[in-house]
């Protein structure tokens, strides 16, 4: 059975390595700054439905301090604008043979893990939860934590695909072992579009914003000719799967974005999500206005310190009329 070495251990990378650590699993994990000593001193704290687990995982704060080891599977759960950066240290770290999974939102991360290492795996994930304070993340549905499906990258299926699939099986996840789980990653990704919407907007009260935003990545996709599953096949899944309840003490805020925001860290994954919209829309001709927006507005955010919920859906369209 292989090690598994969770490369960022917030909302997303907290909750698989403490299920997996539950389960009997060897986990290390890599975090940073206050929330790594808070881990390294009392271990990490895992709110869930079910209760709470601390779990005395072993912590690092670079890949540097792992001795590798043959067997290890990376499940990189950094964001997407941290990728680039930790998969250089990664490679300098462990070498270009270790296989990396990116447990990850966005398309391009996969893509910038094969320039380095030959054996890359993609992971769709829907696993809502929530990481603002410092050795604590919190998961929110019961008894399924999460769904966790996986496939070679850009396409196929192999052993250790199948492995990791049914590890998460059999650690409080569902997993599916795909082999076109390129088309399961941009159904996801096209749900992630509106999450500056939710960052952005209290609530996420911006329901014509959040139309058009999606409009536009749906038409960049069929532009370039990318396939994806459809809705009900997508949403048919995950309704089944993941059910949302109350964690004692802990209201649940938004998702990703929302908590970089919250969490005032300077950084929002935006580029990845609506400037892959951007991007695809300007290499096939296909107008982005709304996307390039959202992408702007969240990025100033984050970089002022801004907290969530700072504009309304009026101002937003009376700034996109006049561009």
């Amino acid at each position: 059975m292989p090690r598994f070495i969770v490369y960022g251990a917030g909302a997303i990378g907290g909750a698989i390595g403490s299920r997996l650590f539950e389960h009997g699993h060897d986990v290390v994990l890599i975090a940073r700054g206050a929330h790594r000593d808070a881990i390294a001193r009392v271990g990490l704290r895992f709110e869930s439905p079910d209760g709470v687990l601390v779990a005395p995982i072993e912590v690092v704060e670079r890949p540097e301090e792992i001795a590798w080891r043959d067997d290890d599977v990376v499940l990189l759960t950094v964001k997407g604008q941290d990728s680039a950066a930790a998969l250089e240290r990664l490679e300098a770290a462990a070498g270009p043979d270790v296989a990396v999974a990116c447990v990850q939102n966005g398309v391009e991360n996969e893509r910038v893990a094969l320039r380095r290492f030959a054996r890359v795996y993609a992971v769709v994930v829907q696993l809502p939860a929530t990481h603002l304070e410092a050795g604590v993340v919190v998961a929110h549905s019961s008894p399924v934590t999460g769904a966790l499906d996986i496939g070679c990258y850009p396409d196929g299926l192999d052993d250790r695909a199948r492995q990791i699939a049914a590890v998460f099986a059999g650690s409080g996840f569902a997993s599916q072992p795909r082999a076109d789980i390129s088309r399961w990653k941009y159904a996801k990704f096209l749900r992630n579009v509106p999450n500056a919407v939710e960052a952005l907007f209290d609530r996420g009260d911006a329901p014509e914003v959040e139309r058009r935003a999606v409009a536009e990545a749906v038409a960049a996709l069929d532009a370039a000719g990318i396939a994806y599953v459809g809705d009900a096949e997508y949403d048919e899944r995950h309704r089944r799967l993941i059910t949302t309840k109350p964690v004692a003490g802990r209201a649940r805020g938004g998702g990703s974005s929302w908590q970089s925001l919250a969490r005032a860290s300077g950084v929002i994954e935006t580029d990845q999500l609506n400037g892959e919209v951007v991007l695809l829309g300007r290499l096939h001709g296909v107008p982005t206005p709304v996307n390039e927006l959202l992408r702007r507005l969240a990025g100033a955010d984050a970089r002022a310190g801004v907290p969530p919920g700072g504009h309304t859906e009026a101002e937003f369209l009376a700034m996109l009329s006049e561009r």
